[in-house]
């Protein structure tokens, strides 16, 4: 009979965060300067608004996760922090203030994600691209990471970002197909799978990359199911990492996943062909995202590196050039 689970709860009756989910408060230098240059450009950060666990390391190194066209969604995920409503005016201002946060903080990897923005012709296309092109005119040296909304129902939208040449697209998943309808009701599960398919049908050079929440309920043979789907799709980069309840208002956790179960999904993700894969307590989709673009070209370089050598000995032998080149060699 396997061992019954010890679940510790708190005097809310709520699970008890374990010792490895818990981080110290941010108050360092670096991360109240990293806060003061986001105020004076009048830029949102997902870092922020959807209370990332990562903020006071992150900051203090002067990396955050640009969140550009508002800080209100249209969509009311029930696990993400991010208020919802009407979305904001587009701000015309916005893609040369990210340009200068790059210049002033030496940014040599960003990322950039959004808001939904359904009330969008075309999503937020737009903007990805007049971001994209003015981080590039700023600083060419800079590369740049999207994680961008499914642009469900707007024609045209992914392959005009497309065009516009990110190193890396990021779209997440975000967990297993069952639980769509409770966690993510405005978004589809094949469809979000078939849009980072077309990224790589449209330039197979782009990176691609996507992520998975556990605890929330998820059976095993489910997340493992996720990792082959997104193979089908080849996608480059897995992260896993765990749910955190925002708030009350939000989806309860369902369980703390331990760290040894994180390490066991990385070696059956790796296992299944991924170029790279993060998976902990505290991973998430931008963490140690310049790190992450440096691992993921060396194992593309090591990949095709194999596949040359395979191709070489696949070739067809021709017998009378070894022998010109061997002439001592029984053949």
């Amino acid at each position: 009979m396997a061992e019954a689970k010890k679940i510790e709860l708190s005097k809310s009756g709520h699970l008890r965060k374990p010792d490895w989910i818990r981080v110290k408060a941010p108050v360092s230098k670096g991360f109240n300067e990293t806060r003061n240059l986001m105020r004076g450009l009048k830029l949102n950060t997902v870092c922020e608004e959807a209370a990332c666990p990562n903020i006071g390391e992150c900051w203090t190194k002067k990396h955050a996760t640009v969140m550009i066209l508002g800080d209100t969604c249209t969509r009311a995920c029930r696990f993400c922090n991010i208020k919802t409503g009407k979305g904001n005016p587009v701000d015309p201002d916005e893609p040369a203030h990210v340009a200068e946060m790059v210049l002033t903080t030496d940014m040599k990897h960003i990322v950039i994600t959004s808001v939904d923005r359904d009330d969008l012709d075309d999503g937020g296309a737009d903007q990805f691209v007049k971001v994209i092109n003015a981080v590039r005119d700023a600083s060419p040296e800079t590369t740049i990471e999207i994680l961008t909304p499914d642009f469900r129902n707007k024609p045209g939208a992914l392959e005009t970002v497309i065009a516009a040449k990110p190193d890396v697209f990021n779209h997440n998943l975000e967990t297993v197909p069952r639980l769509y309808t409770h966690i993510r009701p405005g978004a589809r599960y094949f469809h979000s799978l078939n849009l980072l398919s077309r990224v790589k049908e449209v330039d197979p050079e782009i990176f691609t990359k996507s992520g998975i929440m556990v605890g929330l309920g998820e059976e095993e043979v489910e997340v493992l199911q996720v990792m082959d789907d997104m193979r089908s799709a080849d996608i480059d980069f897995m992260t896993i990492g765990q749910y955190l309840q925002p708030t009350k208002k939000h989806v309860d956790v369902h369980e703390f996943i331990k760290p040894d179960q994180f390490l066991k999904y990385k070696k059956r993700a790796k296992a299944k062909g991924f170029l790279h894969v993060s998976s902990s307590p505290l991973t998430r989709s931008s963490h140690h995202a310049s790190e992450d673009f440096e691992t993921l070209k060396a194992a593309r370089l090591e990949q095709l590196r194999k596949e040359g050598n395979r191709a070489h000995e696949d070739a067809p032998v021709d017998i009378d050039e070894m022998k010109k080149h061997n002439p001592n060699y029984e053949f």
